[in-house]
């Protein structure tokens, strides 16, 4: 007898835009993913509630949010319920930034887009923008990053970003459970993810900007594979 699989539903948060990149090529792949995608602007996101009947959580580029609240309620659900999450761009900011405070107890660490005198500045401009780059990406062996490239050590990714993690607090970033899984040229973290939960990735490149409708980057793919994973476990309870 064939099963039949359970489609995701995958939130994207953020605050859409016909100004933004990664928006219209999230628009243009929705129709083709294996998952049902649906908007969820920041500043309807109040508490876990809101996100129960989502299977994965999407924080997609274009930070500052309209409510950064709501971004590290999402993030803060996906990480603490075990719902598998991507964060791109802004969404990798914001699980630095959300991981920092929760987790590791810098309860002012902020991001300097909402605040340029932040006391604890975590998230500050990059040296050199990455807006419509393409660079190498370094990747951590036995990484789920690494996993998904398929064993590969490096890989060319695209960005679309001008914002990063301040030096200053790289150490006591993975002071924790968190792990850098891939770096830039200069070895500054370009993505990070919790290796003890089923999918938690965040990535300052932009994967939805190097693909189409008919080829997917496997970073997605294997996100999707994972909110179906959850969803059809959701519904096997």
């Amino acid at each position: 007898m064939t099963t039949t699989l359970k489609q995701a539903t995958i939130a994207l948060i953020g605050n859409r835009s016909a100004h933004k990149p990664a928006h219209k090529r999230l628009d243009a792949l929705a129709p083709h993913l294996a998952a049902k995608l649906t908007w969820l602007p920041s500043e309807t996101v109040q508490c876990a509630d809101d996100l129960s009947d989502f299977d994965g959580i999407w924080v997609v580029p274009g930070s500052p949010y309209a409510s950064q609240d709501g971004v590290l309620e999402a993030i803060r659900h996906a990480r603490e319920s075990t719902v598998p999450f991507l964060g791109t761009c802004g969404g990798f900011q914001h699980a630095l930034l959300e991981y920092a405070r929760h987790c590791l107890d810098l309860v002012a660490a902020e991001d300097m887009q909402y605040d340029t005198d932040a006391a604890v500045p975590l998230i500050i401009p990059l040296v050199c923008s990455l807006k419509g780059e393409r660079a190498r990406l370094h990747l951590q062996d036995g990484s789920r990053l690494a996993e998904v490239f398929d064993g590969q050590r490096s890989a060319v990714v695209t960005y679309h970003c001008s914002y990063g993690l301040n030096p200053r607090f790289a150490d006591l970033m993975v002071s924790g459970e968190l792990v850098v899984s891939a770096r830039d040229e200069h070895g500054a973290p370009r993505a990070v993810e919790l290796p003890n939960h089923p999918f938690f990735v965040g990535t300052l490149f932009q994967p939805e900007l190097s693909s189409t409708p008919s080829d997917h980057h496997p970073l997605i793919t294997a996100f999707v594979a994972a909110a179906t994973q959850h969803a059809n476990e959701k519904a096997a309870t």
